[in-house]
């Protein structure tokens, strides 16, 4: 799975969208991938900053892949994803 695009937006709860292409499989596939990645994503709420809108692109989900699995590739991103959150908002308030 690949992160594609994190956002910092609103002072809000952090969001999450989902997608996956039939280039992943067929929809029993697509939604049990979407499914551990949210899943994943609740379980690891503590990580991300707060009001991030974070982007995922399913590229694939390699048989026998469990929640576990999942959330260990949250935990490894999570502190590059959420300097680039810091840096988006940098940007945003230099350009205003």
């Amino acid at each position: 799975m690949i992160l594609l695009q994190a956002q910092a937006g609103a002072l809000t709860a952090s969001r999450l969208g989902i997608t996956a292409s039939r280039k992943v499989g067929n929809a029993v596939v697509r939604n049990r991938a979407k499914r551990l990645v949210r899943e994943a994503f609740r379980a690891t709420q503590s990580l991300w900053p707060f009001g991030m809108d974070l982007v995922i692109i399913v590229r694939s989900l390699r048989e026998g892949t469990k929640l576990g699995d999942v959330t260990q590739e949250w935990c490894a991103v999570a502190s590059s994803i959420a300097r680039r959150a810091h840096e988006l908002l940098g940007e945003r308030r230099n350009a205003h």
